[in-house]
């Protein structure tokens, strides 16, 4: 029966070692069944755990160990299966029993030595057993590096937003706010800015997507809800402005914001429409747009076009991305903001915080 032993042993090392490569030497996103169970455990452990607390950002706390414990988690279960191959080889190799094969295993996988063992027949697969250790656990410590400068580099831009629209981010609050500073042409840099950032967040979240588990310092910001945010504000820029100048910036940056999404979305999957309709059914209905129109034209922006000429226009833009956006704000756990729909834990959708306008008084006053 010692070839079944070899048999097993063979496959789980294929396994394993096909889901280190797929995930850090030619990324492709949670192609690897293991991990993909790992990811789904873990959230699951910790939805459950954060069940009984009170408010968002106790919850938020709680969840924030979800990368983590994934990263820890795809490390011990890449060296366990190492262990069970190499252990299931050398009982297939030599007929020790099974406690003196693992013991070997484990001895030549973490380079300790203490097991070495007389048989010449085993010293190749010592050998290779006391190279694959350390060359996962180098690989691991190569692939944080590159996940902490993409995570730095999409918090880099939820931050600065921070402070055009306040937290949790709302498309028609940035409109609003830039209207009321008298900033609304500055609007063109930032949609160019985040046209750049969907692009960076499509290609490194898509093949590296525990980024996904990564949350934001803050508790109430999110780069879903943010990217959300600037895209139904881009929506609403065109479609209540036609001919205002950040128009073709706008346009840019809600193309390259839903395939961003859409590239995540083949990764985790998510289902959707790769070519709606624009008259396709949303979830955000009219009479909440119209009350958002009330509030850009009160802040001071110009409009073009009323509530009803301009919802057609505002409606195929955004069925383009609502959907997938949802479907992730609801995943990541993200800050309960307006359009950015329901999630799993109750929760009321939060406004942002406009701060009080104060302004120096005239001297004697």
């Amino acid at each position: 029966m010692r070839w079944i032993s070899g048999l097993a042993g063979v496959a789980v090392l294929v396994i394993t070692l096909s889901s280190v490569l797929r995930n850090l030497v030619v990324p492709r996103g949670l192609g690897s069944a293991l991990v993909r169970v790992l990811w789904r455990l873990a959230r699951w452990l910790l939805r459950r755990a954060a069940a009984p607390l009170h408010g968002y950002e106790a919850r938020d706390r709680f969840l924030a160990w979800l990368a983590p414990i994934v990263l820890l988690a795809m490390l011990w279960s890449w060296l366990i299966g190492l262990l069970a191959g190499y252990g299931l080889l050398m009982h297939a190799l030599s007929g020790l029993p099974w406690a003196d094969s693992f013991r070997e295993a484990g001895s030549s996988l973490f380079t300790l030595g203490f097991a070495s063992n007389a048989r010449s027949q085993l010293n190749a697969l010592d050998f290779v057993a006391a190279a694959s250790g350390p060359v996962v656990i180098a690989l691991q410590i190569a692939y944080l590096p590159t996940l902490y400068g993409a995570y730095n580099r999409r918090e880099l831009e939820v931050t600065l937003l921070e402070s055009r629209v306040s937290q949790p981010a709302w498309g028609p609050e940035l409109l609003a706010r830039q209207a009321l500073v008298g900033t609304v042409d500055e609007l063109q840099g930032l949609y160019e800015d985040w046209e750049r950032l969907a692009a960076d967040v499509g290609e490194t979240h898509t093949n590296y997507p525990v980024l996904l588990a990564f949350r934001s310092p803050r508790p109430y910001r999110s780069w879903v809800v943010a990217l959300i945010a600037v895209m139904d504000a881009a929506a609403m820029h065109i479609s209540l402005a036609p001919t205002a100048a950040t128009v073709p910036a706008a346009r840019l940056m809600l193309r390259s914001g839903f395939t961003a999404l859409r590239d995540i979305a083949r990764v985790v999957g998510i289902p959707f429409d790769p070519d709606p309709r624009p008259d396709g059914p949303l979830r955000l209905t009219f009479e909440e747009y119209a009350e958002a129109v009330a509030h850009v034209r009160r802040a001071g922006f110009a409009l073009e076009r009323s509530a009803e000429e301009s919802w057609p226009h505002f409606r195929g833009w955004r069925v383009n991305y609502e959907n997938i956006a949802h479907a992730l704000a609801h995943s990541t756990d993200a800050v309960p903001a307006l359009w950015s729909g329901d999630r799993d834990f109750p929760s009321t959708p939060l406004a942002p915080r406009r701060p009080t306008d104060r302004r120096p008084q005239p001297p004697g006053r």
